[in-house]
């Protein structure tokens, strides 16, 4: 299944393509980052992203904590709609349910996560197994 999804101006947008499932889950991440921007994650290892990006110059790239994930925020109107990590030469993913664009909220399975006392190589071997590894970037009129 394809979901398309994208911050409020449509800077950031992107195309997930989902292993046909019955449920989706997601990840309430319970960090000060995730509540203060409605950060609620989706990935799957099957799974594929295009990201696009209409105009770089408004997106603000921020790291935090052990600065191994990468938050897109549109600086024009504040959403994030995914999370980058960078493993060995690899680029990981999730994205934010939240920023689903027409989809059925009710095929979502939302629970909570708290990440916290993960070690860093603790940290990064999870998002190997469990993030979109399937990752590209196109520029914004493709």
């Amino acid at each position: 299944m394809e979901i398309a999804g994208s911050c409020h101006c449509g800077n950031l947008a992107f195309s997930l393509f989902w292993p046909d499932t019955d449920l989706l889950p997601a990840r309430g991440c319970g960090c000060s980052f995730c509540v203060k921007h409605g950060g609620v994650w989706t990935s799957n290892p099957d799974a594929s992203l295009v990201a696009r990006i209409e105009r770089p110059e408004n997106v603000a790239r921020y790291e935090f904590g052990t600065k191994t994930a990468t938050f897109h925020t549109c600086t024009r109107c504040g959403v994030v709609p995914f999370v980058t990590s960078a493993i060995e030469g690899r680029t990981y993913a999730v994205v934010n349910v939240n920023t689903f664009d027409r989809f059925d909220r009710a095929l979502l399975r939302v629970t909570p996560a708290s990440f916290d006392g993960e070690g860093v190589g603790e940290r990064l071997a999870r998002r190997v197994r469990n993030w979109i590894g399937d990752v590209t970037f196109v520029p914004g009129g493709e």
